[in-house]
């Protein structure tokens, strides 16, 4: 089996907030983060589907500084929808590729 040699968009998530973070290939480092607990984000409700696209924005924005535009999603179990997906969706406007 080939190993991947891409950077991973790790999301997690729980009943209030949601964190997103861009792990190195080999798993050692993470490159960039974001999540609701940011100061900029902790304003308002922060467990709904619009602040998590306002931390795929903050994630594909600080990923691109990082020099990282190509990601593999990990959405660590979590179905496909609500929150994820809007996280997912918003990461991609941001520029990431996946």
């Amino acid at each position: 089996m080939q190993k991947l040699e891409v950077s991973r968009l790790c999301v997690y998530r729980s009943p209030r907030h949601i964190y997103a973070q861009v792990i190195s290939p080999n798993g050692d480092l993470i490159q960039a983060s974001a999540s609701t607990l940011d100061k900029s984000m902790r304003d308002g409700a922060t467990g709904n589907v619009s602040s998590a696209g306002e931390v795929g924005k903050l994630i594909a924005e600080r990923a691109k500084a990082a020099g990282i535009e190509k990601v593999a999603f990990d959405r660590s179990g979590y179905k496909y929808h609500g929150r994820v997906k809007a996280l997912a969706e918003a990461a991609r406007e941001g520029g990431l590729q996946f």
